[in-house]
């Protein structure tokens, strides 16, 4: 099945070893990201980091109450048999006060940290989200829906990851400096020990978050593509069932998973080879510090209790030191899933607004002055095109496939600017006017209606203000909704399924066009919206709305010679330019090529219909 990367293979894994060079400053690109997301959330960061200090300062204590209870109770009650009661009270309730305390400060850790997390994922997801909205529809055609899906997702929840761990993280570090003092403060050789451990630690995170930058890179790409894969396979499962590709889709979507499956393989391998390194370190440095430390006691430069308190701090240290290894092996994801973001954040192309107000009553007067538009990969759509919708009229837009009609649609509501000339409404151009007054005043019906998985009414409304049910149900009417929504069986409060499925393809146009109409928009374009309706219904639907008293100025792109009879006035398109105007029958009559065109659609409309019909 045809698609986006037009069938082509997914490129091959980049060189690990050249990505690597290329991601060299991996830390800092990390630490930035880390700085950023921490300004979103600081409150809730220094209440995280907070709990772990003060766990970790209870897990240090610890390490010197159980050293003094072996000095002070256990030794002497080995040596002539002799307990203090109190003594041995005091040890029992320090020991539960610090317990108390690493609960409190390790639940304040754990919930500040997933809090933060969240709350900076939903910040992501929200500006992304508004970044999609803001960039013009050229840009949503360059890029795979389900890329945009996994930036919002998948790329954001990456970026995020270093969150949960960095309190422990930071509690760590403040473990280490404390830890180095009293190291230093009880002997310099065992002090001597950590300071070595420490540098050879951090080293080993940065070479492996140097070598797992691209692996992590090409993972998160990877991603991306099956999740644009199975959203284009699911979106046109229509047409696979329908041509039989099952087993092609299926064989498509294995190929880019076992790609995704070889590069988490490929990750996972990685982690294998460092990570044990990494945690096993400071297990070997609690064994070096004991053994020094024995020999230290033996000579007598140390006591029992100090030898007590230092194997106890190393053992106690061994694990927290992790939570940096994590913070640094989550650094590589954390780039990529960011750069991926701000792919979307910086994107350019938006169409900046004027303050201009054009909400009034009556029809709209729509001017195209000189009008070109040039796609952003060169080709010419249409140039030099001029001709005016005056208030309360119908201007049928007619031409070939390729001729320009729903570009010059798509300029008439501003889904994207002219790259020459103007396009006037009551002859302000449309780049003044504020976005809500230009929402407003016009409503585009599109050839392939869109109708959300909700309820009928709220397709209609789409929360906009003033909407009651009877205005609903008066654009029903002038739609020719109203019968088939009145027979659903729970009428505007039927759900119709994702785009829609319940209904048929004719009523998802009449709901779609009701939809723009319930706005009382000014200026009314229709993109060939009635092509899945019967004519005849089609004919009283355009002559109702004609003849309405709520009318509006009228641009349709026509097919059908029953709808474009009705128009005022027909501008024929060919090649992107203005080849003829005048009536349906002025242009019958004098212009051949309309006239070929015309005959052809009613021929094949004809052919279509008569293939319809059931057999007698």
């Amino acid at each position: 099945m045809p698609h986006g990367k037009g069938g082509a293979e997914h490129p091959p894994p980049e060189n690990p070893m050249t990505d690597a060079a290329v991601d060299s400053s991996i830390l800092r690109q990390g630490l930035r990201n880390i700085g950023d997301m921490i300004r979103i959330e600081p409150k809730r960061f220094s209440v995280a980091v907070t709990g772990a200090m003060v766990n970790t300062a209870m897990h240090l204590s610890v390490a010197f109450i159980v050293g003094w209870v072996v000095s002070r109770v256990a030794v002497p009650a080995y040596e002539d048999g002799r307990v203090t009661v109190g003594s041995v009270a005091l040890g029992i309730g320090a020991l539960l006060g610090m317990s108390a305390l690493r609960f409190s400060s390790m639940c304040a850790r754990r919930i500040g940290s997933g809090t933060q997390m969240f709350r900076v994922q939903a910040h992501w997801r929200r500006r992304v989200t508004r970044r999609y909205l803001a960039l013009p529809v050229s840009w949503h055609q360059k890029h795979p829906t389900g890329t945009l899906l996994s930036n919002a997702n998948a790329d954001v929840e990456a970026a995020t990851r270093p969150l949960a761990p960095l309190p422990f993280a930071c509690g760590t570090l403040f473990m280490i400096l404390v830890s180095m003092g009293v190291f230093f403060t009880i002997d310099w050789a065992v002090a001597l020990v950590a300071l070595a451990m420490f540098p050879i630690l951090l080293t080993l995170n940065a070479v492996f978050a140097s070598k797992m930058a691209p692996r992590a890179k090409r993972a998160q790409e990877l991603r991306a593509e099956v999740s644009s894969d199975a959203h284009e396979s699911f979106d046109g499962a229509l047409v696979v069932k329908a041509m039989g590709r099952e087993t092609e889709e299926t064989e498509r979507f294995t190929r880019t998973a076992g790609e995704l499956r070889d590069a988490m393989i490929g990750v996972g391998r990685l982690r294998a080879a460092f990570e044990p390194a990494i945690q096993g370190l400071p297990e070997l440095g609690t064994l070096i510090a004991l053994l020094v430390g024995l020999a230290r006691y033996q000579a007598g430069a140390i006591d029992l209790g100090q030898l007590v308190t230092v194997s106890f701090m190393f053992s106690i240290l061994a694990f927290p030191i992790r939570a940096i290894g994590w913070v640094l092996g989550d650094l590589p994801t954390s780039v990529v899933g960011r750069r991926r973001i701000d792919h979307v954040l910086t994107s350019t192309g938006d169409m900046s607004y004027g303050d201009r107000d054009l909400r009034a009553a009556g029809p709209a007067r729509l001017e195209f002055d000189s009008v070109a538009y040039r796609y952003p990969g060169g080709g010419e759509a249409i140039r030099e095109v001029s001709f005016t919708v005056e208030p309360g009229r119908t201007v049928a837009l007619v031409g070939a496939t390729g001729s320009g009609k729903s570009t010059l649609a798509h300029l008439a509501v501003r889904l994207t600017d002219p790259t020459g000339g103007a396009v006037r409404l009551d002859g302000t151009d449309l780049r003044e006017l504020d976005h809500a007054s230009l929402a407003a005043t016009t409503a585009l019906v599109p050839q392939i209606p869109f109708v959300f998985d909700d309820s009928v009414r709220a397709n209609l409304s789409l929360d906009r203000p003033g909407l009651d049910d009877t205005r609903l149900w008066e654009a029903l009417a002038a739609a020719g909704a109203d019968k088939f929504v009145g027979d659903l069986e729970h009428g505007l409060d039927t759900e119709v399924g994702e785009r829609g499925t319940t209904l048929s393809g004719g009523q998802r146009q009449r709901l779609t066009l009701a939809r723009a109409l319930a706005g009382s928009p000014r200026l009314l374009l229709l993109d060939d919206a009635t092509s899945a309706v019967d004519p005849k219904v089609e004919s009283r639907i355009l002559a109702g709305l004609k003849n309405s008293s709520d009318s509006a100025s009228v641009l349709v792109v026509a097919y059908r010679r029953a709808t474009i009879a009705l128009a005022d006035e027909v501008v024929f398109l060919e090649g992107g330019r203005i080849t003829a105007r005048g009536t349906h029958r002025e242009l019958l009559e004098r212009h051949r090529p309309y006239a070929d065109l015309v005959t052809a659609y009613e021929q094949a409309e004809a052919e279509r219909e008569f293939d319809e019909e059931p057999a007698a």
